[in-house]
C-alpha cells in the first residue's frame, strides 16, 4: 500500500516589512515540510530606520529597499505574491489579496505583519498638506518637496516674502523627526550654500514641534537634554508642548505654553504617532481580540490571538506590554513566531512565552552626531553616531547595499554634498500651484 505524501503546511505572511520577513526566512528553513506565500503591496523590503536619509537626499531607495524575490531566489518554497490583502476571512482560513483581480489564499497558519501608517490623532484630512515618512514613495514626495521649495523660493520676484518657501516644521519630537530636523538644518547651512542667487539658504527656518515636554521621550534626560542643545546649535527651533491644531498647505496652528500661534510654512512633515493596518480591525471584529488605541491587537504569550493557535499578529499590529514599535522589537517577534511554527511542525513542545529584550535606543541627530542608550550606557556625540552606524550596517540587507551606504556616508562627511537631489517636475507644479488650499481648524 503506497502511502501518499504529506502535503506541505501552507503558512502565509502578510507584509514584507522586518517582522515578516523574518517570519518568512526562518520557517522557509523547514524546506518541503512548507509552502510559504508573502503577499505585500509593495515589491520591496523597507529599511524603515534609513528612511529619512532618503527623503533628505543621502542615499537612493534601491539602497534600503531590496526587492522581495531577490531575497528567496534559493528558497522555491517561498511564493512572493505583489498585492494588497483585503480581507481575511479567519472561519475559512482565507486571505484575499487584490492586484487588479481577488485572489484568494488557504492557509494553515496565518502570520499577518501588515505594519502600521500615520495617525492625525483624528484628523486624516491633514495627511495632504502634513505628509508623514513611512514608505519610499512618502521619503521620495519628502525630498521633492523640501528641495522643491528651494527652487520656488528662486523663481520668486526679488521683493517677493520667501520666509513661508523657507520655513520647514516637523511635528513629532521622536526618533524621525529629531532626525529629519537635523537633515533639515544640515541642507540649509552647508549642502544647499551658495548654490542660490536670490536668497542665502541659511535664512531657512526649521522648526520641531510636539505636544509632549521633551524631544526623543523615550530616551533618559541627560541624554534629552544634550540632544535638545545640540539642535538647537545646529539652528533648529524646538517648540515643545505645543500642539497642531490645524494644518493646511500655507501653514500650520498651533497651541502652546503662550496660547494660540500661527507658522507660515509651505513644508509641513507629520512625524507624531502610528496607527496599525486596518487589517488589525477586520481580525479583531472577527474574534474578539482587544486592540488599543492605536489599534494594535492584544495578543497572547505567544504572539497569537486569544483562541486562535494559527493566527499570529507581529510587529506593528500587536500590542505587548512593555514593547515598544521599533524594529529590533519587529525583528525579534518575528524570529519568536517562526520558531513557534517550526516547533509545531515537528511536534516539539512551544518555546517559552515571548520575552522583549531591548538592546538600547538610538537617533541620530546631526551629521555625525547622535545619542544612544545601550544597556543603560549612556553615549552622545560622534561616539553614539558610531555605534549607530555600525548597527545599521549589519541590519540592512545585501552586501552591496552595505558597501554602497558606507560610501555614500563617507562622501558626505568629507564633501558636504548630496547625491540625490532630484525634485519630480509634479511636485514643482503642485507647489507652484499652491497645492490645495485647505484650512482645517479644530
Amino acid at each position: 500500500m503506497t502511502v501518499a505524501p504529506q502535503a506541505p503546511h501552507r503558512v502565509v505572511v502578510v507584509g514584507g516589512g522586518f517582522a515578516g520577513l523574518r517570519v518568512a526566512q526562518r520557517v522557509a528553513r523547514e524546506g518541503d515540510r512548507v509552502q510559504v506565500t508573502l503577499i505585500d503591496r509593495t515589491n520591496h523590503h523597507v529599511f524603515q530606520p534609513l528612511l529619512y536619509q532618503v527623503a533628505t537626499g543621502i542615499l537612493s531607495p534601491g539602497q534600503i529597499a531590496p526587492a522581495l524575490r531577490t531575497l528567496f531566489v534559493r528558497r522555491p518554497n517561498v511564493r512572493v505574491v505583489l498585492g494588497e490583502v483585503t480581507g481575511i476571512d479567519v472561519a475559512g482560513r482565507v486571505v484575499t489579496a487584490r492586484d487588479g483581480v481577488d485572489v484568494p489564499f488557504a492557509y494553515d497558519t496565518l502570520v499577518v505583519a501588515a505594519g502600521a501608517g500615520q495617525s492625525y490623532f483624528g484628523h486624516d484630512e491633514w495627511h495632504d498638506a502634513a505628509p508623514g515618512l513611512k514608505t519610499i514613495e512618502d521619503a521620495e514626495h519628502i525630498r521633492s518637496r523640501v528641495l522643491g521649495a528651494y527652487e520656488v523660493a528662486e523663481l520668486l520676484p526679488p521683493e517677493a516674502d520667501r520666509s513661508a518657501w523657507l520655513t520647514f516644521v516637523v511635528v513629532g519630537a521622536g526618533p524621525t523627526g529629531v532626525e529629519l530636523c537635523g537633515q533639515f538644518a544640515f541642507l540649509a547651512q552647508h549642502t544647499l550654500a551658495g548654490q542660490f542667487r536670490r536668497f542665502q539658504s541659511r535664512d531657512a527656518r526649521v522648526v520641531l514641534l510636539d505636544a509632549g515636554p521633551a524631544v526623543l521621550p523615550e530616551f533618559r534626560p541627560r541624554l534629552q537634554q544634550r540632544a535638545a542643545r545640540e539642535l538647537e546649535r545646529m539652528g533648529v527651533e524646538i517648540r515643545l508642548s505645543t500642539a497642531a491644531t490645524g494644518i493646511d498647505r500655507q501653514g500650520i496652528d498651533v497651541r502652546g505654553p503662550h496660547g494660540p500661534d500661527r507658522i507660515e510654512a509651505r513644508t509641513v512633515i507629520w512625524a507624531a504617532g502610528v496607527r496599525a493596518s486596518p487589517l488589525a480591525a477586520q481580525l479583531a471584529e472577527q474574534t474578539g481580540t482587544a486592540a488599543d488605541r492605536a489599534g494594535r491587537l492584544a495578543v497572547g504569550g505567544d504572539l497569537t490571538l486569544p483562541g486562535h493557535p494559527e493566527l499570529f499578529a507581529v510587529g506593528d499590529l500587536a500590542a505587548v506590554p512593555g514593547v515598544p514599535g521599533v524594529a529590533q522589537a519587529a525583528l525579534q517577534e518575528g524570529s519568536y513566531a517562526a520558531a513557534v511554527i517550526r516547533a509545531r511542525l515537528h511536534g516539539h513542545r512551544a518555546p517559552s512565552p515571548f520575552r522583549y529584550r531591548d538592546k538600547g535606543s538610538m537617533a541620530v541627530v546631526g551629521r555625525s552626531w547622535a545619542v544612544a542608550d545601550i544597556k543603560g550606557i549612556p553615549l552622545a556625540g560622534r561616539a553614539a553616531w558610531m555605534v549607530w552606524a555600525v548597527v545599521h550596517i549589519t541590519f540592512l540587507v545585501g552586501w552591496q547595499n552595505r558597501l554602497e551606504t558606507v560610501r555614500r556616508w563617507l562622501w558626505d562627511l568629507i564633501s558636504l554634498n548630496r547625491h540625490e537631489r532630484l525634485v519630480s517636475t509634479d511636485e514643482l507644479t503642485s507647489e507652484l500651484s499652491g497645492g490645495s488650499d485647505r484650512s482645517v481648524h479644530e
